[in-house]
């Protein structure tokens, strides 16, 4: 990942169990100008189990209560016989297409379509196992931290090191949906940075832009934000998902907060060199006679910048000079005796 915010269209399960839906919100992702396509491989009996029991049922004041896990997840799941496809569809529209595994048997199964990089979603943070395994596999690993704790995220990026695995990136997260912006915590970002020495970024479920616009200035290098075809396909996440014209504002936005955040460098644009014309120098501010001396009452600091620097103002005062000036001319050290 370079300097440049890697920006993710997350299409989860926004394709309402249709392959056509899916390949046209990677098309419409790359139109939105996003830099990436994050999908989702699992199959329900590898996340959950099928158990109609109440510890099996969401429930907690979310928009998916009262249905049961296995259930959830038979309606969300990316088809497995579809990611070929749709990787080799998003690698033609010039995207990078990735995913997160629940298990390893979806490790297994995005190794044979080259995976570049893997995310562990917030929910699978604490499953150590998983990301041992994913780790070992010494591709680049994003990892979301809605549910952790500090010791869950000091044992996953402790678990990819121990892999030999440095390529980390923890990415903020409110695991709510959609979540509050009163719950964002943005300053997390650069804790994350100082206590994991880890890249940061962020996985946001808010409404709007301006959680995402405030994390480019919290040094993110990754956006994640879920993303559907248009606001007529359903599915258990269209209600906190972007839109094809929502995301290309989004992009737009994070784009400019780049711009705006600049480098950080003392080297300045040319129409800021041009600029420095009008700085500070010294001037003659009354006619001076050949052999008077410079004082307080006839030279100034005041702009524009082709004189004397100001730093020298203390050290000429006293000093004659050689030459007869005018007010208005440069005070320049050729013309000061012994200077």
């Amino acid at each position: 990942m370079n300097s440049k915010c890697m920006i993710i269209a997350e299409i989860s399960a926004n394709h309402d169990g249709n392959i056509e839906i899916a390949k046209e919100t990677i098309r419409a992702a790359k139109r939105a100008g996003a830099d990436a396509i994050k999908m989702q491989t699992y199959r329900p009996e590898t996340i959950t189990l099928n158990c109609s029991n109440d510890d099996f049922k969401v429930q907690g004041g979310t928009i998916w209560d009262g249905k049961f896990l296995h259930d959830l997840y038979q309606e969300a799941s990316l088809p497995w016989e579809w990611h070929k496809e749709l990787f080799d569809l998003a690698k033609k529209e010039g995207l990078i297409c990735f995913s997160t595994p629940f298990d390893f048997s979806a490790v297994d199964f995005l190794e044979e379509l080259d995976c570049p990089i893997y995310k562990i979603a917030s929910f699978e943070i604490a499953d150590i196992p998983l990301i041992e395994y994913v780790a070992k596999k010494q591709k680049p690993i994003i990892m979301s931290t809605g549910i952790a704790l500090y010791d869950d995220i000091k044992l996953a990026v402790e678990t990819c090191r121990k892999a030999g695995n440095n390529d980390i990136t923890i990415l903020k997260c409110t695991s709510s949906y959609p979540a509050p912006i009163e719950e964002a915590n943005l300053l997390m970002m650069q804790k994350f940075a100082k206590d994991f020495n880890v890249k940061i970024g962020l996985s946001d479920h808010t409404i709007g832009n301006l959680v995402p616009i405030l994390a480019v200035a919290n040094g993110a290098s990754v956006i994640e934000k879920h993303f559907k075809l248009n606001d007529e396909v359903g599915g258990p996440d269209a209600s906190f998902s972007l839109n094809e014209q929502e995301f290309k504002l989004l992009v737009d936005e994070v784009r400019k907060a780049e711009m705006v955040m600049g480098i950080e460098s003392y080297e300045l644009s040319p129409k800021q060199i041009s600029g420095r014309r009008y700085g500070r120098s010294l001037y003659v501010s009354n006619d001076i006679k050949s052999g008077h001396i410079l004082t307080k009452d006839n030279i100034k600091s005041v702009r524009p910048s082709l004189g004397l620097h100001p730093k020298y103002y203390n050290e000429v005062l006293g000093k004659k000079v050689t030459i007869d000036l005018k007010k208005g001319d440069r005070l320049t050290k050729d013309i000061i005796d012994n200077f």
